[in-house]
């Protein structure tokens, strides 16, 4: 295994998220993307353009891992596939870049956390909302002591593309991703434990599918229809070529109990006509809440901050503009990644640890869980230990 700054990379599931994967391919720093694993090879013109004639293009995840040129794997395939291509990696002796979730059940995380265990490589789980400009300030606030102690958490996310996306395709079924208490809220659940500085012990769930179930136009069985945001699908009942199978809630809340004594709640919707995360965190001596996740050209983002007593007061007593920054989501991805580089060269990561992701796997888990089984508590299990 290299242990200069000279990195070569592999990329399993190269399409959609991971063109994030780009990012690190800086041949003039000795980074270099050599390997692409995809189920079709079709519309890898950017990883071609960009990374040379000599990539190489393969539909079997195996042929690049017996690679020994190959150092590091970025794993970005469907969810339901993370366990198997992180292990394999793993024990080929690669360091992998695993996109959140970093699996679809406990079981799952805790297989993947031993391989990590037994191996050469390096594990890094791809938590990129921890790099949100918005959430470092919010965290920043908090460890100054403007708030006095954190006692509670919420966050509201609001996903107006969810009808676009994640009921067309994969993201629909139970069996592909357990819940989108993973796929999306393991982000948000992730955020609330950085902010807290503490882990959820115990989760109660409530929700339904509410809304895309009555949606009577769907496609076939195998076809890909488009999953692009688009404006006028609206209202979500008016949405066609939705998936076949529809088993996920679109509306989701859950409860946490953190083991630090902070307690937090969490709200989840596919169907709004708007799209942003909204947290407030709560103190001994204030609060603080952000208005907008992330900041672009055309309107920064926001982060307001209470601290004295008064009636209603949007600005509130201070108000801190986020600035905009270079790159996919609010300029997180580029810097995610600079620190897994980071991470692999030695120096300590600033992002989620593995275990942190394994955390926010458990409480959507056990949060779907205890919404699908009458709201009852569900405590979450420490991790399971082989041997």
């Amino acid at each position: 295994m290299s242990q200069s700054k000279n990195l070569n990379f592999a990329v399993f599931g190269p399409h959609r998220r991971g063109q994030m994967a780009l990012h690190v391919h800086r041949p003039e720093e000795g980074l270099r993307i050599v390997g692409v694993c995809a189920t079709h090879l079709e519309g890898l013109e950017a990883f071609r353009e960009k990374c040379g004639p000599d990539l190489v293009l393969t539909t079997d995840y195996r042929q690049l891992l017996a690679d020994p040129k190959i150092d590091a794997v970025f794993v970005s395939t469907p969810d339901h596939c993370h366990a198997e291509h992180a292990i394999a990696a793993l024990d080929a002796g690669k360091h992998v870049f695993l996109e959140k979730p970093m699996g679809i059940t406990i079981a799952e995380c805790d297989a993947i956390l031993a391989a990590a265990d037994r191996s050469k490589g390096k594990l890094y789980v791809g938590h990129n909302m921890r790099f949100f400009p918005v959430i470092k300030k919010m965290r920043e606030l908090i460890e100054a002591g403007r708030i006095g102690r954190v006692e509670a958490i919420w966050c509201r996310h609001f996903i107006s593309y969810g009808g676009d996306a994640y009921f067309k395709d994969w993201h629909s079924e139970r069996k592909n991703g357990t819940s989108l208490l993973l796929q999306k809220g393991a982000h948000d659940i992730d955020v609330i434990h950085y902010l807290a500085g503490g882990t959820t012990r115990r989760v109660v769930g409530m929700g339904k599918l509410s809304v895309y179930n009555e949606v009577k136009d769907r496609h076939a069985e195998g076809e890909v229809p488009s999953v692009a945001f688009n404006r006028d699908n609206w209202p979500p009942l008016s949405q066609t070529k939705m998936s076949p199978v529809i088993d996920v809630e679109d509306h989701s809340m859950l409860l946490m109990q953190l083991d630090n004594g902070v307690q937090a709640s969490y709200q989840q919707c596919h169907y709004t006509p708007d799209d942003v995360r909204n947290y407030t965190v709560i103190g001994t001596e204030g609060r603080i809440e952000n208005y907008g996740d992330h900041s672009s050209e055309e309107k920064l983002a926001t982060v307001h901050l209470w601290n004295s007593r008064m009636g209603y007061q949007e600005q509130g007593n201070e108000v801190f503009r986020i600035p905009s920054l270079d790159g996919s989501h609010g300029g997180s991805d580029p810097r995610l990644l600079d620190d897994f580089v980071d991470f692999l060269q030695g120096k300590p990561s600033q992002g989620a640890t593995p275990l942190d992701a394994r955390m926010a796997v458990a409480v959507g888990c056990l949060g779907a869980d205890s919404l699908r089984e009458g709201s009852e508590p569900r405590d979450i299990p420490p991790r399971a230990m082989e041997g």
